[in-house]
């Protein structure tokens, strides 16, 4: 079966193989989209694929809604997948019961690029957003896209080219972006939602700040009308909602790809791109999906509730991350990354067989931290703890890797483990000194920096941004019984940038140097670590 317009009008052959198909007139639907465009999502990868592009795709099958999306992407995607496939792709849901669901997704009605070099595909933009049925602007670009200053502090290079030129002809992205705002507010200040849709907390306020500094530097640089910073900075004109967004979308996986050829579907080569992003003309995903969005849409919104996502307040949505981020997911995460690097693991569904392991997280979880979770109201903590554990992490057909996971920790524990850490340490009823769990997985990680596993091999850490201010301490540390751990990592241990807190301070040092003398007392001391801990 060709992925394409042509190769779908034997709608047969795609339903005999198992394939959910559009059940809508997609070419109304597309003329209608171009027409009257309601909705631009900017970073249309793998989460925008498998999560908003399918929601979509439900609510037209449903006749809730009557147009799909506007999608813009780079350059190689749009030319390479996008545009030979007249903008189909497959999702396969890989579901815990070991069964998969095959759709064809055909709710993007447009592909664009904000690339450089593409003035064709951005004057279209610009059209797109004088539109008055422009409703919202979506993004799924990472944390980083959203970022205007370098690592130490000055303007990176192209953010200050248009900081200085001015929206005529902007070279950085959230330029390009300001750009489109202004040529919505010249069409008569139409009201709009930018929804940055990235993980990442309080994505609103961030993605508002990137707007507000460009629009606020070329107003008081007469490079644009003075009521422009009047119009961004009003939320009933436009408006910045935080929202929180969960599902896990790894890279294209060689097994869907081997079941996507069996059923003869052609073309089904991923690609990487310049920027060694790995795409494909297929998604993977989990099936549990979480998208709560903050209800502030000054030029109104599609029924988006109809097809699962949650509209509540900012507040709420802040519980969510909270519940999300700090006790029932996150966490869990990174204690399963840090160990199985560690013990030698591939993937993370496997290491839920893995009985030492599967307590430690449960033990976070359960006993750690639901004492202290921010209950949103909305979802019940208990529950998605227990569907992260029974469901979405044991679930084999998830190719999500401790690897992977184990990236840029340094930057995650003052938010996964320190947030529990204070709470422990403000209430009137527990004790800090009773965790167990956190400090055995902080202890883990430290043990992880050395880069050997419990058998002695080494293996390749993945990227940590705190490397090389750890590794005096942590060049310190050897596999041996003769060695006092807590004198070599105690200038680490008060790292509150990396912790949260000071762990001398927070009383669990000791307990955290405990854990790693255990586990650097020679091969398959993690092991031996883990289990006692875990029977205590």
């Amino acid at each position: 079966m060709q992925l394409n317009e042509q190769g779908l009008k034997n709608r047969q052959e795609g339903e005999a193989a198992g394939y959910r198909l559009p059940q809508y007139d997609r070419e109304a639907m597309t003329a209608r989209t171009k027409e009257n465009p309601y909705w631009v999502h900017f970073g249309a990868g793998n989460i925008f694929r498998a999560f908003q592009a399918n929601v979509v795709q439900n609510l037209l099958n449903e006749g809730v809604i009557d147009r799909g999306i506007i999608a813009v992407s780079g350059h190689e995607a749009m030319e390479k997948l996008n545009i030979p496939r007249d903008n189909y792709f497959i999702l396969v849901t890989l579901k815990a019961n070991g069964s998969t669901e095959k759709t064809v997704i055909g709710s993007v009605a447009e592909s664009l690029t904000l690339d450089g070099g593409y003035e064709k595909e951005f004057n279209r933009l610009k059209e797109i957003f004088t539109k008055d049925s422009l409703q919202m602007a979506s993004f799924t670009i990472t944390e980083k896209g959203y970022a205007i200053r370098s690592g130490d502090g000055s303007w990176r290079s192209d953010v200050l080219e248009d900081l200085q030129k001015g929206w005529q002809a902007p070279v950085s992205y959230i330029g390009k972006i300001c750009a489109l705002l202004y040529a919505r507010y010249q069409a008569g200040e139409k009201p709009i939602a930018l929804v940055s849709m990235d993980n990442c907390s309080h994505n609103g306020t961030i993605l508002r700040e990137a707007v507000e500094t460009y629009v606020r530097a070329w107003c008081e640089n007469d490079l644009a009308e003075e009521g422009f910073l009047s119009y961004i900075t009003n939320p009933e004109k436009v408006s910045f909602p935080w929202t929180m967004i969960d599902k896990i979308c790894p890279r294209p996986d060689a097994s869907v790809e081997a079941m996507l050829r069996e059923d003869h579907i052609q073309g089904t080569e991923p690609i990487i791109t310049a920027k060694k992003t790995y795409i494909a003309p297929y998604v993977n995903a989990e099936e549990s999906e979480y998208l709560v969005i903050e209800d502030a849409f000054p030029n109104g919104r599609p029924a988006l509730e109809k097809g699962g996502l949650i509209f509540t307040d900012a507040e709420t949505v802040d519980k969510v991350e909270r519940m999300k981020v700090c006790t029932c997911l996150n966490p869990l995460h990174t204690a399963l990354s840090v160990f199985g690097c560690l013990l030698g693991y591939r993937k993370i569904h496997e290491e839920m067989q893995d009985e030492g392991i599967r307590t430690l997280v449960e033990t976070i979880g359960y006993k750690e931290g639901l004492p202290v979770v921010t209950d949103p109201g909305i979802i019940r903590p208990e529950d998605f703890l227990d569907t992260v554990l029974k469901v979405r992490i044991p679930n084999p057909f998830m190719p999500d890797t401790p690897q992977r996971i184990v990236t840029d920790t340094s930057q995650k524990l003052a938010v996964r483990f320190g947030e529990t850490i204070r709470a422990y340490q403000e209430s009137n009823t527990l004790d800090v000194k009773t965790l167990k769990g956190i400090p055995l997985v902080l202890a883990g990680w430290l043990r992880y920096l050395m880069a050997v596993d419990d058998n002695g091999n080494s293996f390749e850490l993945s990227p940590e941004p705190m490397l090389d201010t750890l590794k005096p301490c942590i060049d310190g540390l050897k596999l041996t019984e003769q060695q006092d751990v807590g004198s070599i990592i105690a200038p680490v241990l008060k790292m509150k940038e990396i912790f949260g807190v000071d762990l001398y301070e927070a009383g669990l040092a000791d307990k955290v140097c405990g854990y790693l003398q255990s586990m650097t007392a020679g091969t398959g001391a993690v092991r031996r670590t883990l289990d006692k801990a875990i029977r205590e």
